[in-house]
């Protein structure tokens, strides 16, 4: 089964589209900088994995993309709209473009697993429910839970939270999906089945996928390519093979040596 995303494959994208687009992007905690005028961009299609130690900035990125936090210089575009700076009703019309899952599986409690998978595409995107529910369950089968439709959260393993989490970003059809340490709240042997559903959408769909992960061997499967980050900063940016097999910053092999 194929997922609707994004229509631009990454082969066939011209070689200077970029849909997301971060321009001396510059973010501060307090004292802290985290994001040090950040330049940063990903093109339609592509994979691509941030690596780097806590702090470094990673995180910051999506939560600024998700609208969660706002940088205190600098531009964001994603598909040629502004994101920032922008209005209330710029910010939504990009922000529909964006799926995210997070660390923590942040479902509804109180609703079954279909309806926490059609709420948002049926209240944000304006679809039918019976449009919403047939498109819930084609996901529900992808991620292998087709039988859960019913279920309540409380039910489900934490594997399986995750697995509905990531069928709820996809229902609303992004371009854009963001994976923030999704595996980082799950015991060891729920890890395997929610990145093999990963790989699997990596795989068979043309979404674009922006992931922050300490899964080393994930990030060399799935990544077009990996940026390491330090103090804010992309410190070396490459393919897999490269960043894994010879990197050429002793920052990123110190951190490869601590992590893998």
């Amino acid at each position: 089964m194929s997922v609707e995303t994004t229509k631009t494959p990454v082969d066939s994208a011209p070689e200077n589209t970029e849909l997301i687009r971060l321009d001396q992007v510059t973010k501060r905690f307090g004292d802290n900088t985290v994001l040090d005028h950040l330049d940063f961009c990903v093109k339609p299609g592509r994979h691509v994995t941030l690596i780097g130690p806590s702090g470094s900035g990673k995180t910051t990125i999506l939560r600024l993309l998700m609208t969660l936090t706002k940088p205190d210089e600098g531009t964001i575009t994603v598909d040629g709209q502004r994101l920032f700076p922008a209005t209330e009703k710029q910010v939504r019309e990009v922000r529909k473009k964006i799926g995210m899952v997070f660390q923590q599986f942040n479902l509804f409690p109180n609703m079954s697993v279909l309806r926490n998978i059609t709420e948002a595409p049926v209240s944000v995107l304006g679809l039918s429910k019976d449009e919403a529910e047939e498109r819930a369950r084609e996901l529900l089968d992808l991620v292998g839970l087709a039988d859960k439709c019913d279920a309540k959260p409380s039910r489900l393993s934490g594997g399986q939270q995750q697995r509905v989490a990531i069928a709820r970003a996809l229902a609303m059809r992004p371009q854009v999906l963001l994976l923030d340490e999704v595996t980082s709240a799950l015991d060891p042997e729920l890890v395997a089945g929610v990145l093999d559903v990963l790989r699997d959408i990596a795989r068979t769909t043309d979404i674009t996928m922006l992931c922050v992960t300490h899964e080393m061997n994930f990030a060399r499967d799935i990544s077009d390519q990996v940026l390491m980050f330090d103090s804010g900063r992309v410190i070396e940016s490459g393919p897999p093979e490269k960043i894994f097999s010879s990197p050429e910053q002793e920052r990123t092999r110190e951190f490869l040596s601590a992590v893998l």
